[in-house]
């Protein structure tokens, strides 16, 4: 497949909103409806789009105290590490788990309603989790950056 910089400035567009209609997406650049229609079924195909999401404010769903919490494991054994991450990966409370460098082993983006909610989190879900040896957790004081879009 050749992705050109037509391809880039169409991914970068539906970053931006991805409701966009093929009509808004022809006229800024300057193609067909249907060349349209045929790239993004192309990048859906070749795997460049994963999926379409929505957004979601997080003050509106009372959502909005958000933890990036470190988690080192007692031993790195094959079984202690999938176990973990199978774990955790059913936490509906971490929005991403990160297998890191350095002194612990994994980073969490944890996002609860409160510090109360965060505590009954750590509490009786993730401390729950066999093999682990430690937590360290840092409290978003304010999100200066947020942006899901990758640029080129």
């Amino acid at each position: 497949m050749i992705f050109d910089s037509t391809d880039k400035r169409l991914l970068e567009y539906l970053q931006q909103d991805s409701k966009q209609t093929n009509k808004e997406l022809s006229n800024k650049l300057n193609l067909s409806v249907t060349a349209v229609y045929e790239r993004i079924k192309k990048l859906e195909k070749e795997g460049f789009i994963n999926k379409y999401v929505a957004l979601i404010n997080k003050e509106k769903i009372n959502r909005n105290f958000v933890v990036f919490c470190h988690v080192k494991l007692v031993q790195h054994s094959q079984d202690y590490v999938i176990k973990f991450e199978n774990e955790v990966a059913n936490l509906s409370e971490v929005l991403e788990c990160y297998h890191i460098s350095g002194d612990y082993d994994y980073l969490l983006k944890v996002l609860v309603k409160d510090m109360a909610a965060f505590r009954e989190f750590m509490v009786d879900k993730l401390t729950t989790i066999n093999h682990i040896g430690s937590t360290h957790s840092m409290f978003v004081i304010n999100e200066v950056k947020h942006t899901t879009a990758i640029n080129f």
